[in-house]
């Protein structure tokens, strides 16, 4: 059986290479407005963070989202991108100790 390709991005901020799934695509539309693409799919000029609080505050510090969709990013979407990582999170970790308690 053929294994499927796990496509891998690079994070604008720590530049790892990891899995699109634990990477946000934020995106600068035609229009110049910033969203936060969770499909992966929407038209623009896009730049993937990897989803760690301390990650987000180290691009919002160095303006490097910014710097890379050539655009002012205003406070909201950082937050709106905030509460994205931290839902991701608990998700996880649900995830994690559910698997543990199966293999213990």
């Amino acid at each position: 059986m053929k294994q499927r390709k796990i496509p891998l991005r690079t994070c604008v901020i720590t530049k790892e290479s990891l899995p699109k799934s634990e990477l946000l695509r934020v995106v600068r539309t035609p229009e110049g407005d910033v969203q936060v693409d969770e499909t992966g799919k929407l038209n623009g000029r896009g730049a993937y963070i990897k989803k760690d609080v301390s990650v987000l505050e180290k691009a919002q510090k160095s303006k490097m989202l910014e710097k890379r969709l050539e655009v002012e990013i205003e406070d909201s979407v950082y937050e709106e991108i905030r509460k994205i990582i931290e839902k991701w999170g608990e998700s996880h970790y649900d995830d994690f100790r559910r698997l543990c308690n199966w293999y213990w």
